[in-house]
């Protein structure tokens, strides 16, 4: 595992911003601007790919740590630091809550009590199926061939 991978998966873990690890950062004096923190982040087949050194994983460490507990003479709780990153992330616009997922059964149309067939049910996409002639559920053969391959049956 690199240092970009470790990078990457705090950041992830930890729901945090590129502008909140460069103030992380700032907190033990390293200095890092956005662009530079996002190339530690790209594919590492990316022209722009750059590996993470020892010193940034090492200072933005020990900058995480002042960020969750704080300081000796002001100290913070963790948990309190890790709700407020979760409550300033902005929530999507086009997501709706989940309403409480309840189990139907398959052939959810045979136990309705109107007997009509809902035109948002489950069936409302689905294209029709063929319909073949009664009989066996093949389609009738039109005509059958007879094939001579010069032998006489006698």
């Amino acid at each position: 595992m690199t240092n970009n991978d470790i990078l990457k998966k705090l950041r992830v873990a930890l729901m945090l911003r590129d502008d909140q690890i460069v103030e992380i950062l700032e907190l033990v004096d390293f200095r890092i601007s956005k662009s530079e923190l996002g190339a530690f982040f790209r594919a590492e087949d990316h022209p722009n790919y750059m590996e993470c050194g020892d010193q940034v994983l090492r200072n933005f460490l020990n900058g995480l740590v002042i960020h969750l507990r704080g300081t000796k003479e002001n100290p913070k709780n963790p948990n309190e630091v890790l709700a407020k990153h979760k409550a300033e992330i902005p929530k999507r616009e086009t997501s709706k809550e989940r309403p409480e997922f309840k189990t139907t059964p398959k052939d959810s149309e045979k136990y309705r009590g109107d007997k009509s067939p809902s035109k948002s049910g489950s069936a409302a996409g689905k294209p029709k199926k063929k319909s073949f002639p009664k009989g066996n559920g093949k389609p009738v053969v039109v005509e059958k061939v007879v094939y001579k391959n010069g032998k006489n049956k006698k």
